[in-house]
């Protein structure tokens, strides 16, 4: 017999390291002399799409087109440190960064733009690739044309952007407060279909609703969120790490099971936008909040199913035939630390 279920997952994801540690991020721009830009960020590019969010972000800032920024990131020689690529920080904390810098860039390149136009530099606007007038629209110079000028004149510019997120309400003797800067939120919804007999559980679909703060590029948005998801469906349903005597030993891919292209159902990624005012341009990270709770989604829709609740990952077939009676209940143990042979075999 088959039977199918829904259930329901939600999350809220702490974004960064909080006050346990440093949490910051810094970037430099520059301009060459034909208005070309390039970012140097230290942040790693894993597939996750920064490098095109980054460079979303200059462009924005700088008014000018996204094709005329050129990234150079995660090069030790080349690039300051932007920390490390994880705990859904990157977008949200070098993002901040990245932002600074342009427009520590635009202060210097306005004290150019100021002379050619005659205008105080209070009213600059850049924007559609000319550096206009804001009270006077029609009073403007071609971005290229400044970063021309500028070189003409033996002013090369450079921004610097360093950002930093504080948490400052947080007892340092109690570690009570708040203790990120902020958060993430995610609900799943997911459907299954168990089958009583082999205990096979099948994913028929998974929606994802991820606050996203601003979406710089939804269609990134999206693939974090499917990606997330996909991950979360190998949690609850095909990882296990088996150890013998502190062995790990499914290491291979052929033993520690991940979902492959075959195994993913549908997904309907959504976006919920509200905007972050700590963050830049508003958004916040993605990346793991999808993760979160598509396992406890997963576990709620099987319950629905067949009426019990799985405690432990992966639901695998026979952890469900166990809870539905048909095989025998397998035995839990332990293994004391003196227990093991030292130094290993």
């Amino acid at each position: 017999m088959k039977l199918r279920g829904i259930g329901i997952g939600s999350m809220l994801y702490g974004l960064g390291y909080g006050f346990a540690r440093p949490d910051f991020g810094s970037a430099e721009v520059d301009v060459a002399f034909d208005g070309s830009v390039t970012l140097r960020n230290g942040a790693s590019e894993l597939g996750q799409g920064l490098r095109t969010i980054l460079c979303q972000l200059v462009a924005d800032e700088l008014g000018v087109r996204f094709e005329e920024v050129s990234i150079v990131s995660a090069d030790t020689e080349k690039t300051p440190d932007s920390g490390p690529v994880s705990a859904s920080r990157a977008t949200y904390v070098q993002g901040n960064a990245v932002i600074k810098a342009c427009r520590d860039l635009k202060a210097r390149l306005g004290e150019v733009a100021t002379e050619l136009l005659d205008t105080p530099p209070e009213r600059l606007v850049f924007r559609n690739g000319h550096v206009h007038d804001g009270e006077s629209p029609s009073t403007s110079v071609p971005f290229t044309t400044l970063a021309s000028e500028a070189h003409a004149r033996g002013r090369r510019f450079q921004g610097y952007g360093w950002h930093r997120i504080t948490t400052p309400d947080v007892d340092p003797e109690t570690s009570q407060g708040n203790a990120y800067a902020t958060y993430a939120w995610a609900s799943q919804l997911a459907e299954v279909e168990v089958d009583t007999e082999t205990g096979q559980v099948e994913v028929i679909r998974l929606a994802s609703a991820t606050d996203a703060g601003k979406a710089i590029n939804p269609k990134g948005v999206e693939g974090q969120i499917e990606g997330g998801a996909v991950q979360g469906l190998g949690f609850a349903l095909m990882e296990n790490m088996i150890v013998e005597r502190g062995t790990f030993v499914n290491s291979r891919l052929s033993t520690y099971l991940i979902p492959t292209a075959a195994d993913v159902p549908r997904i309907d990624p959504l976006i919920v936008e509200v905007y972050d005012p700590t963050g830049p341009h508003g958004a916040k990270g993605v990346a793991e909040p999808a993760t979160i709770p598509t396992a406890p989604a997963i576990f709620n829709a099987i319950a629905d199913a067949i009426g019990k609740h799985i405690t432990r990952t992966p639901a695998n077939p026979e952890r469900i035939l166990q809870l539905l009676g048909k095989l025998e209940t397998e035995q839990e143990t332990a293994m004391a630390l003196e227990d093991l042979p030292y130094p290993p075999p």
